[in-house]
């Protein structure tokens, strides 16, 4: 395939203009640095994972922390550390973050142990190199599960947002004290924020019920009252903090508080599959832009959408609607054609022409690849340099075609959730020309391919009718008669055995082993597959496997300590249980005064939809995987992945355009330098990494080869989406299984510093 441009520009010719004020910005990512990218340092100094990383505001310090429980300093110019602190946590720090406007000397770290801890560097002036040990200056214990992602504001040296895994966000204010009562006493510090204990949503429809197991937060640097939180669903939330609840104690649940939006792409948004949930949340360094990571997905953008009119918003009915024949589409709420993408931009008439020469060459090599079969990621990149990189330039026939094409690639591709992908071109490309026989056909063989066959029949239809002589579609019109005859067959068949499978919900006769086995199997057809995207199954609509521990002398606190001297034990209950079990902490039933308590009809919310989607990299091993903007313009995304590599993506366009392998194991954490390209990444490795554009050769995915780490990309992004179609391999959850996993510590038969998964 043909090299083509990226989107940043010549960087000789912004040298030549670099009076420009915002030149400094534009280079410090540039399209020719990160293909230049490779390994320059490797810093060692932990014995444990390395869950987190942080530049401090100048770009002169990193700290890190590990499942060592240890905090290290390192200083950026020599590459060296300057101190290693051990905190006294008694489980894996899972985030770190230098204090704004404190001369980098306040230091702050939560963990495994549900704690929050504070430290003044500057009382380790005068001291020798070995001697780290500091009480910390301040310890917050009120969190009762661990504390997963610590946040910042800008320019406040006084305060320190934390987020839990028990579904609050706290807000610790040093001047009103540097200790606060342990979770469970009775004088409980007032310092909940977002009580989202009864925030989670299985899906867009569904009241929020259950426990928001917290995992990510982030303050915006452009608008520090904005607040971005996500967790265990599918849903991250902003909220404006001057428009939150005054501050509360945890003794009474309450219901969550209203946000300003809600983010998640739209073929997410009714699963309601329990394993899906957000990794990583973070806002774009000009706030206008979050990015969403998902476990066992993609990586999402979003407009925030201040403007009021930057960000496709969808509700509810829409998603039935994408995939509902109607012969003309005027009059439909959802809106992914914005008014001004057939308006020309003001462009000399020769760089028009020229730009429009390009697009049609890129829509030849993109039909080209359909038309032989190979190379379908190419032609997808193609078709999205098109219709993202220059979509205000070309004319509606053009970005129909390629539409058609694109969705032609996508189910052709199969990987994960392509097919979505596929249905929303031919919608669009249907609000151009909606007796498209091309939209017609790919739509109705997408919709065949997630198991709904009535909207495929009619599909397929509209499309005979549309070429009446084309043998293709006749034969697609009797597979798919086939399988809706089968699935009303089988449908009949489930509906008879209801009464059987009723009794033995009742009399909890399922075993361990028959829901890991029901899980395994569902795993087998949860890629694209017929019957892909129906409802979860009954085993998880009902019920829910839970645990308990009981650990000696620390029974008041639900922590993850590194013990389990007691001992651990399952239970398989409804869901609706274990809403109402969890209402009731520390001795007190409060009752949440949500909308699922009273009799009116629970209104869903309006989400904004993904606006790019990034793939090829893979979210299964971790929780706490993080995906990032590059630079201080933010043109740049990259993610980790469990297959020891990082990926970097063009934001505007999806395309990648590196690929560098980070780790032994698995990449979570990238941290771009502030002003510098140089980026760090960390993992299950014990080490950090430090990347500079210092390769002798610049390398990109479309010459087929991502730098000297590997000579198959293809291969690997392939490799990477097959583990996410069989994303049900780890089938107990996470946190179960480190509370094994540290069981077995305490009994002597692993390792300390073995890193935990999540």
């Amino acid at each position: 395939m043909d090299n083509y441009g990226f989107h940043d520009g010549n960087i000789c010719n912004m040298l030549e203009s670099r009076h420009r004020p915002d030149v400094n910005h534009s280079l410090q990512m540039h399209s020719s640095l990160i293909r230049r990218l490779s390994q320059e340092r490797e810093l060692e100094g932990h014995q444990g994972c390395v869950n987190s990383i942080a530049w401090n505001s100048k770009g002169s310090l990193l700290i890190s922390g590990s499942d060592d429980t240890r905090m290290n300093i390192w200083n950026y110019a020599g590459r060296k550390l300057l101190h290693s602190i051990d905190t006294g946590h008694s489980a894996n720090i899972f985030c770190t973050k230098f204090v704004p406007e404190t001369s980098d000397e306040l230091v702050v770290a939560g963990a495994g142990d549900a704690e929050v801890r504070l430290f003044n560097l500057s009382r380790l002036s005068g001291r020798s190199p070995d001697d780290n040990s500091i009480a910390p200056s301040a310890l917050y214990q009120c969190h009762t599960r661990r504390v997963k992602k610590l946040a910042v504001e800008v320019g406040n040296p006084n305060v320190v947002w934390s987020a839990s895994e028990d579904g609050t966000l706290r807000q610790h204010d040093f001047r009103e004290g540097a200790s606060c009562p342990p979770a469970g006493s009775s004088h409980e510090c007032r310092n909940i924020l977002l009580d989202l204990r009864s925030g989670a949503k299985r899906s867009l429809a569904d009241p929020p019920k259950q426990t928001l197991a917290l995992r990510s937060c982030d303050i915006s640097t452009s608008r520090p009252h904005l607040l971005l939180v996500g967790g265990s669903d599918a849903f991250a939330r902003l909220y404006d903090r001057r428009m939150l609840p005054p501050l509360t104690s945890c003794r009474k649940r309450m219901s969550p508080p209203p946000c300003v939006n809600y983010f998640c792409p739209m073929h997410l948004s009714e699963r309601g599959r329990s394993s899906l949930h957000l990794t990583h949340v973070t806002f774009s360094p000009n706030g206008d832009e979050v990015l969403l990571s998902y476990s066992g997905e993609h990586v999402y953008l979003m407009n925030v959408n201040h403007s009021g009119g930057t960000a496709v918003r969808y509700t509810i009915g829409d998603t039935s609607k994408l995939m509902t024949f109607a012969p003309t589409l005027n009059g439909l709420e959802l809106q992914p054609l914005p008014s001004c993408v057939f308006k020309r931009q003001s462009h000399s008439k020769t760089n028009g022409s020229s730009m429009l020469e390009k697009c049609r060459k890129l829509v030849q090599i993109a039909e080209k690849a359909l038309e032989e079969g190979t190379c379908y990621f190419y032609g997808i990149e193609a078709c999205n340099e098109v219709l993202d990189g220059h979509g205000r330039v070309i004319g509606p026939a053009l970005r129909h075609e390629c539409l058609c094409i694109r969705a032609a690639l996508l189910l052709k591709r199969k990987w994960k959730n392509d097919v979505h992908m596929a249905i929303r071109d031919c919608f669009n490309a249907r609000r151009i020309d909606s007796s498209s026989f091309r939209a017609l056909y790919y739509m109705s063989e997408a919709l065949s391919r997630l198991g709904k066959h009535k909207e495929a029949l009619e599909f397929s239809i509209a499309a005979q009718c549309s070429a009446p002589g084309n043998t293709e579609v006749a034969v697609l019109m009797e597979d798919i008669r086939k399988n809706l005859a089968t699935a009303e067959a089988g449908k009949s068949s489930k509906d008879n055995d209801g009464a059987t499978r009723s009794e033995t919900r009742n009399g909890r006769a399922l075993s361990l082993s028959d829901i890991l086995y029901h899980s395994e199997a569902n795993s087998e057809a949860s890629h694209d597959g017929p019957g892909s995207d129906r409802e979860d199954s009954d085993y998880d609509e009902e019920l829910e496997l839970d645990f308990e521990t009981s650990v000696s002398g620390d029974e008041g606190r639900d922590v993850e300590p590194n013990i389990l001297h007691g001992s651990l034990n399952l239970r398989i209950h409804r869901r609706g249980d274990s809403a109402r079990d969890s209402s009731c902490t520390n001795g007190s039933c409060g009752s949440p005064s949500s909308s699922q308590n009273d009799r009116t009809p629970y209104q869903p919310e309006t989400v904004i939809d993904m606006k790019q989607r990034y793939v090829g990299h893979c979210n299964v091993g971790t929780d706490i995987k993080q995906a990032s903007f590059l630079g201080q313009r933010g043109d740049y995304v990259a993610s980790g992945s469990d297959d020891g590599r990082w990926f970097i993506w063009e934001k505007q366009t999806g395309r990648l355009i590196k690929m560098l392998l980070g780790d032994e194991a698995v990449v979570n954490c990238i941290q771009c330098h502030p002003f510098d390209c140089v980026v760090a990444t960390s993992g299950i490795d014990n080490t950090i990494k430090i990347w500079t554009p210092s390769a002798s050769v610049p390398s990109i995915v479309a010459g087929g080869a991502a730098g000297p780490e590997t000579s198959n990309v293809l291969e690997a992004m392939e490799s990477n989406q097959r583990r996410l179609c069989h994303n049900r391999e780890a089938i107990l959850p996470f946190e179960l299984l480190e509370r094994f996993r540290m069981h077995e510590f305490t009994e002597g038969t692993l390792h300390p510093f073995e890193c935990a998964q999540s």
